[in-house]
């Protein structure tokens, strides 16, 4: 027998997964509580019984975009590097790469930060992204490096990656243009090690 629990769950995963993609195809504007619903299978009431509003149903899709490029599997080959430079580099174009495909780019690149505001949707990608950022500033500046020097580093690269996502969301060709913009990301950190 299907308890209460799990049928909250899974109407929630409903939800969720129904609002992930009409806001990935067509964007926060344009999708309403009533497509959510009619998407998941539920009535509108069962979605504001879950959510108090889009935007909650929102913040929630973005939270799930951010884990799931955040926990994805490193590729082998970014895993045999041992330059922290050259897995530093590969990191950052595999995040360009993962934030710019299709549906993800509308969700986390154009419609989060105008739906959540600056503050909370920066707040989310350092929830998944600032510790490894900060663990990777670590290495690359060596122990001779302060915290407070690893952190004002980590900020920068933080603040570098973010605009390259930005950039990369509105080329003509993200793929290339996260290619080059790691590539540039590289040269940076080699500058900053000298």
């Amino acid at each position: 027998m299907v308890t209460q629990a799990e049928r909250r769950a899974e109407t929630i995963a409903a939800i969720l997964v129904a609002a992930r993609n009409l806001f990935g195809s067509q964007g926060f504007e344009k999708t309403s509580i009533d497509e959510i619903a009619a998407k998941a299978g539920v009535a509108k009431g069962a979605v504001y019984h879950h959510f108090a509003s889009k935007e909650e149903i929102f913040a929630r899709v973005l939270d799930e975009v951010q884990r799931s490029i955040a926990t994805a599997p490193v590729p082998k080959s970014v895993l045999k590097l041992r330059d922290p430079i050259a897995q530093a580099t590969a990191a950052v174009l595999r995040y360009l790469t993962d934030a710019t495909q299709p549906g993800v780019k509308q969700i986390l690149l154009i419609d989060g930060p105008a739906v959540l505001g600056w503050a909370k949707w920066r707040e989310i990608d350092d929830h998944y992204f600032a510790a490894g950022a900060r663990v990777a500033m670590g290495r690359l500046l060596g122990s001779k490096a302060s915290a407070s020097q690893i952190d004002a580093a980590t900020h920068l690269l933080l603040g570098a990656v973010m605009e390259a996502a930005l950039v990369c969301a509105t080329a003509k060709d993200p793929k290339k243009t996260a290619r080059e913009l790691s590539a540039a990301l590289g040269r940076m950190l080699e500058g900053l090690l000298k």
